[in-house]
């Protein structure tokens, strides 16, 4: 996916907060994280621009040591774009005026920079249904993925039991996204664990997704 952008020098990577130890809006603003292609320095300045425009971003780095989920997300950008920097945020809530909040507020800072900032939202889709029940689940998340619709994302998932860890960070790209003048969304690639594994019985939904 990372492959069809032009990966720009600073992005923000958004997360769920799978431990549920730490802040529900954690942040991390110095530093930098190891991946197997090197180390990855969070963008101090683009950090400290966040916290002082939502306030309900807090310093946390224990909300991250444990989360996986950021850290797959860093060799993809570091091999695309050799000198990235990043902010990450890791999401311990799915309220959606929160979510809607932090959204605007990564959308009021983008706008204020000359230079382009890529929104990174990692999360996985259904989870531990059987294929066909998965796949079905996904469609319809997808489906307001694909048109945009952060809010009935947010009332699809939550209203219809759909095991998507990956809600609070769609949910706050595709706001961001949408402030930002936004106007589609390309599905890359869509599987389940299934197609590798060969098990269908207990499975977990990917899904690609590029916003422009």
């Amino acid at each position: 996916m990372f492959a069809r952008l032009e990966i720009p020098p600073r992005c923000i990577v958004l997360c769920p907060n799978h431990t549920g130890v730490g802040r529900p809006l954690a942040i991390m603003s110095e530093g930098a994280w190891q991946t197997p292609l090197g180390d990855v320095p969070i963008n101090a300045e683009l950090a400290t621009a966040l916290k002082q425009r939502l306030p309900a971003l807090q310093e946390d780095p224990t909300a991250h040591r444990a989360e996986h989920a950021i850290e797959v997300e860093l060799p993809f950008l570091l091999a695309c774009q050799p000198g990235v920097t990043f902010v990450p945020i890791a999401l311990g809530t799915i309220q959606l005026e929160i979510l809607e909040q932090l959204g605007a507020a990564l959308a009021d800072v983008i706008a204020a920079e000359s230079d382009p900032i890529l929104i990174v939202s990692s999360g996985d889709m259904n989870h531990y249904e059987s294929d066909i029940i998965t796949r079905t689940k996904d469609q319809r998340a997808l489906e307001r993925i694909l048109t945009l619709d952060p809010c009935g994302l947010h009332e699809v998932v939550t209203q219809q039991n759909i095991s998507m860890c990956g809600l609070g960070p769609a949910v706050t790209m595709l706001t961001a996204a949408r402030r930002l003048g936004a106007t589609s969304a390309e599905l890359v690639k869509y599987a389940t664990s299934a197609d590798i594994s060969g098990d269908r019985e207990r499975v977990v939904g990917y899904a690609g997704v590029v916003v422009r």
